[in-house]
């Protein structure tokens, strides 16, 4: 048998699969941010290699500065593993894992001839 599969068994049957597909696998994934608690839960999900979108509202509701204390601690997690943080709207931030970058658009220059400079309105 060749070094890139991998044998799964269960149930008395065998099934092969690439090696690489269940470690390779990136998802986006969406998490509230409730209480401190959940800072080391979005930790462990972007060193997994997951994107996430995190809504920071509920604990914002609760403690402003558990939320900046939050961002905060998140950011220097990210910069450490190499990722990407960014804020998504009033509510919402985004984090990488390492080599995914979020595109920021700086001011004055040109939109990717692909990509709006901004939304228009139908």
């Amino acid at each position: 048998m060749s070094g890139s599969n991998s044998i799964i068994e269960g149930k008395g049957e065998e099934k092969t699969q690439p090696a690489s597909s269940a470690s390779s696998e990136i998802y986006v994934k969406a998490l509230p941010l409730r209480d401190l608690a959940d800072v080391s839960l979005i930790k462990d999900e972007v060193k997994a290699g997951n994107v996430l979108i995190v809504r920071v509202t509920p604990l914002a509701k609760k403690s402003v500065d558990d939320v900046k204390r939050a961002i905060n601690e998140l950011y220097e997690y990210v910069e450490t593993l190499g990722g990407d943080i960014a804020r998504l709207g009033e509510e919402r931030i985004v984090l990488t894992p390492p080599p995914i970058k979020i595109w920021r658009k700086k001011s004055g220059s040109v939109a990717p001839a692909n990509l709006p400079e901004e939304p228009t309105a139908t």
